[in-house]
């Protein structure tokens, strides 16, 4: 069975990726009749870390997906330091580009072989500062057998709080130079979101970074948002600037300070 996404005959292998991307009137479908994504365009710098924002179902992920080639536009183009996504190896997109979302796959083996998987070559030692930067080592020790405990299925089952941190000391491993983070605080305790914030932000540094989020509180970092609404950017900007006109932005923040005063009242 021949891959949806394959090598183009020219394709490009990058040692490493700055991560200038740039939309360039981006359409994407996954039925015909329903367009996800409609003439799409904005640039994102090296560098940056830039939030995306938006309800459930906006295209916020697709994003993302296009990105990586999970999938390939329909229409319009990307490209990645001046290169069409197309004509870049995809082993080079899937070495450079790391993804921290909230479904996290973990496969039956142990913590050390689960954060290794990113990077095989990794010594242990490299893989215990991986998992210590990702506030992972101390629940690790925990555990009777350490780094040699069996997760995934059918073998020890771990928290949310816990796979996640253990996805963020396998994206530390990797050294990725384009980070996208899908809800990667999603539904946690007040105590974990805080230790996973802390491992973010350490794996943030120095790198372009997208934030695909739902809840605003997360993109407090971010030095720039787009706002997509029915599959089209609605606004982009600084937060404060979003504020100011009142648009998709605006109402999000709007509605959410609303149900968290509620949730701080008890109602």
């Amino acid at each position: 069975m021949i891959p949806d996404i394959t090598d183009a005959p020219n394709a490009v292998e990058l040692e490493t990726i700055r991560g200038d991307i740039v939309f360039d009137h981006v359409g994407f479908h996954y039925n015909p009749n329903r367009p996800i994504l409609k003439d799409v365009s904005f640039t994102i710098h090296a560098g940056d870390h830039v939030g995306l924002v938006g309800h459930t179902g906006s295209g916020k992920s697709t994003i993302a997906n296009l990105i990586t080639r999970m999938y390939d536009v329909i229409s319009g183009s990307i490209s990645i330091d001046g290169h069409n996504v197309k004509e870049i190896k995809v082993e080079t997109l899937r070495r450079n580009i790391a993804i921290v979302s909230q479904e996290i796959y973990l496969f039956r083996g142990t913590i050390a072989e689960n954060i290794r998987y990113a990077r095989p070559d990794a010594t242990m030692e490299e893989v215990i500062d991986a998992a210590r930067a990702a506030n992972a080592h101390d629940f690790i020790m925990r555990l009777p057998e350490g780094y040699e405990t069996l997760i995934g299925i059918g073998s020890r089952s771990l928290s949310g709080g816990e796979r996640q941190r253990i996805s963020i000391a396998r994206a530390l491993l990797m050294k990725p130079s384009l980070l996208i983070l899908d809800e990667a605080t999603a539904a946690m305790d007040t105590e974990t979101e805080r230790l996973i914030s802390d491992a973010i932000e350490k794996l943030i540094k120095g790198r372009t970074t997208i934030t695909i989020a739902h809840r605003l509180s997360t993109l407090k970092d971010c030095n720039y948002l787009m706002a997509i609404e029915h599959g089209e950017i609605a606004e982009q900007g600084t937060a404060e600037e979003l504020m100011e006109k009142k648009g998709v932005y605006y109402k999000l923040y709007t509605l959410q300070s609303e149900q968290m005063k509620k949730v701080m009242a008890g109602l």
